[in-house]
C-alpha cells in the first residue's frame, strides 16, 4: 500500500513542480480543460505527458515514416519524410518552450500530433483530396489531424487527448491563433522546420544552391541551415521572454516570410521538384472513384463508420488520407494494373 501511495504522489509532485518553475503564462497540467471522456488519472504522468505518449504509440504516427514531405518518392536516405519533419518540429518546440519556461510536455505533444492527418504524397495529395471533396467541405490536413485523434484511431474511439493538445493541433495552420502559448510555439516551430529542411533538401536535389538565396535574406537569417535555425529560435526566445505571447522581431519575421516566398517560387512550384504531381492527382482521384463505387472493398473499420452514419465520401477520404505513399502506390497497382497470368497449354488440359 505504501508503494502505491508513493506512485500516486509522483504525478502530483510533477504538477506541483510545474507551478514552481514554469512561467505564469504556461499551461499547467493540473489546470487542463480536460478530455471529452473522463478517465482515471495516471499515477506517474501528467495529462500532457499522456497525450504525448498516446500520439507516439498510435498507428497514424507510425505511418508518417512513409509519407513524403516535399519531394515525391525521392531517391536517397537523407531527404525528409513527414516523420522526420515532425521530429524536427518537436525539437524546435521543446527548445523554445524550455527557454521560455512554458510547458514542454504540451508543446511536444502538439508538435508530434500536428501532421497526423497529412495525406500521402505531401501537399500534392492534400490538394487532390481537397479538390475531390470540395462539395463535402474540402480537405485540410490540420482538421484531419484532429479527426484522427478524436475519431479514427483506436477503432473509432480516438486518443481522447486534452482540449489543449487538440486546439494546438488544429490551429497550427489556420487563420485562428492557438489558445495556448505552447500551441503558438508549435505554429512557429512548424514554419521554422519546413523552411529550413526544404532548403536543405532542395540543395541536396540540386534545385537551388546556398548562394541562390537572396543576399538580403541571408544577411539577416544566416548563410547555412544551422545559422538560420539559430537565428529564428533565438529571435523568438528573445522577443517572447516574459510575455503572454509568442512573437518575433519585425526584421526576422519579414525575412522568414521572404524566404518562404522564395521557396514557393523556386522550389514548391519548380517543375523539377513537381514533375510527378499530375500523376499524384490522377492516382488519388482514381483511388477515390474506385472506392466510392466499391464501398465493400474498404477495410471493415470504414464500413462500420458508414453503417453508423458517416457519409461514404468522408469514409473514403479518411481511408485514402491515412495511406502512406508506398501503400497508395501498391493499392493502385493492385486494383488498376492487370496482373500477369499464365494459361495452361492445350496439351495439359
Amino acid at each position: 500500500m505504501e508503494r502505491k501511495d508513493n506512485l500516486l504522489n509522483l504525478r502530483k509532485e510533477q504538477e506541483a513542480r510545474e507551478h514552481q518553475i514554469l512561467s505564469p503564462y504556461a499551461s499547467f497540467a493540473d489546470q487542463t480543460a480536460g478530455r471529452d471522456r473522463k478517465e482515471e488519472k495516471c499515477s506517474i504522468r501528467t495529462d500532457y505527458q499522456r497525450d504525448r505518449d498516446r500520439i507516439i504509440h498510435c498507428k497514424a504516427f507510425r505511418r508518417l515514416k512513409d509519407k513524403t514531405q516535399v519531394f515525391l518518392s525521392p531517391e536517397g536516405d537523407h531527404y525528409r519524410t513527414r516523420l522526420t519533419h515532425t521530429l524536427e518540429v518537436a525539437q524546435n518546440a521543446r527548445t523554445i518552450a524550455r527557454a521560455l519556461k512554458l510547458n514542454e510536455d504540451l508543446a511536444e505533444a502538439i508538435a508530434l500530433g500536428h501532421d497526423l492527418g497529412h495525406t500521402p504524397f505531401g501537399h500534392a495529395g492534400e490538394a487532390a483530396l481537397n479538390e475531390i471533396t470540395k462539395d463535402e467541405g474540402g480537405f485540410c490536413h490540420n482538421k484531419q489531424s484532429v479527426r484522427v485523434v478524436e475519431i479514427l484511431e483506436k477503432g473509432g474511439l480516438g486518443l481522447n487527448l486534452t482540449k489543449e493538445a487538440r486546439d494546438g493541433i488544429l490551429n497550427h495552420r489556420t487563420a485562428s491563433e492557438p489558445h495556448t502559448l505552447e500551441g503558438s510555439i508549435v505554429r512557429f516551430s512548424d514554419k521554422i522546420a519546413y523552411i529550413n529542411s526544404d532548403i536543405d533538401d532542395s540543395i541536396r536535389a540540386g534545385i537551388i544552391s546556398e548562394k541562390d538565396i537572396p543576399k538580403k535574406l541571408a544577411d539577416v537569417l544566416g548563410k547555412s541551415t544551422n545559422e538560420r535555425l539559430s537565428t529564428l529560435v533565438h529571435d523568438i526566445v528573445r522577443n517572447s521572454a516574459g510575455k503572454n505571447s509568442i512573437c518575433m522581431s519585425e526584421e526576422v519575421k519579414e525575412s522568414m516570410s521572404g524566404l518562404r516566398n522564395y521557396l514557393f517560387k523556386n522550389v514548391y512550384k519548380n517543375p523539377r521538384a513537381k514533375t510527378e504531381e499530375q500523376k499524384v492527382n490522377h492516382l488519388i482521384k482514381q483511388l477515390y472513384g474506385y472506392y466510392i463505387k466499391n464501398i465493400e472493398k474498404l477495410p471493415d473499420e470504414f464500413i462500420t463508420m458508414i453503417e453508423k452514419g458517416e457519409t461514404k465520401q468522408r469514409a473514403v477520404c479518411d481511408f485514402i488520407a491515412g495511406m502512406s505513399d508506398r501503400y497508395a502506390i501498391n493499392i493502385y497497382k493492385e486494383i488498376m494494373i492487370p496482373k500477369s497470368w499464365s494459361v495452361k497449354s492445350i496439351e495439359n488440359r
